[in-house]
Parts: structure tokens; C-alpha cells; sequence
């Protein structure tokens, strides 16, 4: 039972290792909603294919909402607070226009 208790402590422990992470990543002023996506974002969302970048849920289907995950992160993704402003708005939309809806 002990054995168990500390596999599932290890377990849960190497789940929230992103949890809190964030990125330094700064976009230069005039990248593109592509460059940005290619450069913050590949590391852990690879594309689907041609035509889709990433697979979301509905619930992701706005900007704000795709904004403030980016910005804030989660408990699996880590936040990149420095993607702010019109570069924000150019990687919601460039998401939004190469995406699918699970």
C-alpha cells in the first residue's frame, strides 16, 4: 500500500511540474500570428497537418479566451505573459483560422 501511495504521489508530483511555468518568449513586433505559433508553440502543440495547426476545444473557439490560456497558461501549458497586444490578437486569430474544433 505504501508502494502505491508514493507511485501515486511521484506521479501526481510529475504532473504539476508545468504547472507555474512560464516562457520568456517575446515576439519580435512584427511576427506574424504563423511565426509566433511556429516559434511559442510547436514546442508542444505539433501541427495536424497543412491546413490545421491545432486541435480545440469549443470552449477555445474566441480570441480572449485563446489569449488568456496563451498569457496565463495551465496546469499542462506554460504561460508566455510577453505575448501581449497586437501579437496577441495576430496568434488568437492565426489559431482560430488553422484550427479544428474537438
Amino acid at each position: 500500500m505504501k508502494k502505491l501511495n508514493l507511485l501515486f504521489g511521484v506521479s501526481a508530483l510529475a504532473m504539476l511540474v508545468g504547472c507555474g511555468h512560464t516562457s520568456d518568449y517575446t515576439p519580435a513586433a512584427d511576427a506574424s500570428g504563423e511565426q509566433i505559433f511556429s516559434t511559442a508553440c510547436t514546442e508542444c502543440h505539433t501541427p495536424v497537418n497543412a491546413d490545421v495547426a491545432i486541435v480545440i476545444s469549443a470552449r477555445m473557439t474566441n480570441k480572449d479566451a485563446i489569449i488568456k490560456k496563451v498569457q496565463s497558461g495551465s496546469m499542462r501549458m506554460k504561460a508566455f505573459p510577453n505575448i501581449q497586444g497586437d501579437a496577441a490578437d495576430r496568434l488568437a486569430e492565426y489559431v482560430l483560422a488553422n484550427s479544428t474544433i474537438q
